[in-house]
């Protein structure tokens, strides 16, 4: 009898219908065309109504995600911006379950990367259920305050200490609201010639620690950027690597020649032969306002006063120190097609 019964319970899990788990940022826009594009997929796919769980200030997606997970479902969408795709990837890491990306944000820098669309929320609704799975990896930040306690967050796309946090820090809101990711461009002339240069300490893969004079150090799982900014070219989601970035500009120049390096040379000029080359000419390949390096790990030190730090477009508030590990192919994502 036992044995019959534990026949018939795993023929009802074999022939049950697949389940998603929708969470939501509830303070964006749009949530009842949401509902409705969920529902046409969910027909069309063969799967049973949706869990809803929405995201708290408390809880940007964490604690949803894993109760989305103790719920047995077969796919997780995140509806919100990068920071809600950050803290419902932290729940769903090495779990094997789906996520499905319905950008609702200001950047969603890790949609576009992945090719998600993120301006149709219809097309990335039908993607996430009817979609393919890839594995991506996921960053790990421990991090060291300035009063010695100490955290872990997961990065998905760009982390920072420096004048990029103190640039998000300083961002408009009602700029962001109306304009989107062009804010950071506005908070971004603001904030460098406030900034001051800093010294940090920093090793990689266990390795010779070596001390630098820096605006930022950028810590990256991919390299593109909103407006046609490359930049990290070679910076690939799923290499199983992080790409350390340092800004070590001496003046207003330096910032220039950074720009350009980022807006022309890495997107245009590298990409042939002859731009190469010309590169080459004008001393591009011997410049050091940006400096690239990549590894598995990577620790930062900050020598002197403690420094902003954000993740994914968030600030985090300031750092002594913080270690970057990689968690490679912990997250699987649903996207348009495999590279």
């Amino acid at each position: 009898m036992g044995l019959r019964g534990a026949g018939h319970e795993a023929a009802d899990v074999a022939t049950r219908p697949l389940r998603a788990a929708v969470i939501v940022n509830p303070t964006k826009q749009g949530l009842e065309v949401l509902r409705a594009a969920v529902e046409r997929a969910e027909a069309r796919q063969h799967f049973a109504p949706s869990l809803w769980f929405e995201t708290t200030v408390e809880d940007p997606g964490t604690g949803p995600a894993r109760d989305a997970l103790r719920a047995g479902v077969d796919l997780v969408i995140a509806a919100g911006g990068d920071g809600t795709v950050r803290s419902v990837a932290a729940g769903l890491r090495d779990s094997g379950v789906p996520l499905g990306l319905v950008p609702i944000g200001t950047g969603n820098l890790f949609a576009r990367n992945l090719g998600i669309p993120v301006n149709d929320p219809d097309d990335a609704v039908v993607l996430a259920f009817a979609g393919v799975d890839r594995a991506v990896d996921v960053l790990l930040a421990d991090l060291t305050r300035p009063n010695g306690t100490t955290e872990q967050h997961v990065s998905l796309v760009m982390s920072g200490v420096g004048i990029d946090a103190a640039m998000i820090a300083n961002t408009n809101p009602e700029l962001k609201r109306r304009v989107g990711w062009l804010a950071y461009v506005d908070a971004g002339l603001r904030a460098i010639p406030a900034s001051k240069p800093f010294r940090v300490l920093h090793r990689i893969d266990g390795g010779r620690a070596h001390r630098s004079r820096v605006s930022s150090v950028l810590i990256a799982n991919l390299g593109s950027l909103p407006g046609n900014i490359d930049l990290i070219p070679d910076a690939e989601i799923d290499d199983g690597r992080l790409d350390v970035v340092r800004l070590q500009p001496r003046n207003v120049l330096g910032w220039l020649l950074i720009w350009r390096k980022v807006a022309w040379e890495n997107r245009v000029l590298a990409k042939s032969a002859l731009g190469r080359q010309f590169i080459d000419l004008t001393g591009g390949s011997r410049r050091r306002e940006i400096i690239y390096s990549r590894g598995r790990s990577v620790e930062l030190v900050v020598e002197g006063e403690p420094q902003e730090f954000e993740i994914d477009g968030e600030v985090f508030g300031t750092v002594l120190s913080v270690r970057f590990s990689v968690d490679p192919a912990a997250l699987i994502v649903r996207v348009a097609e495999l590279d």
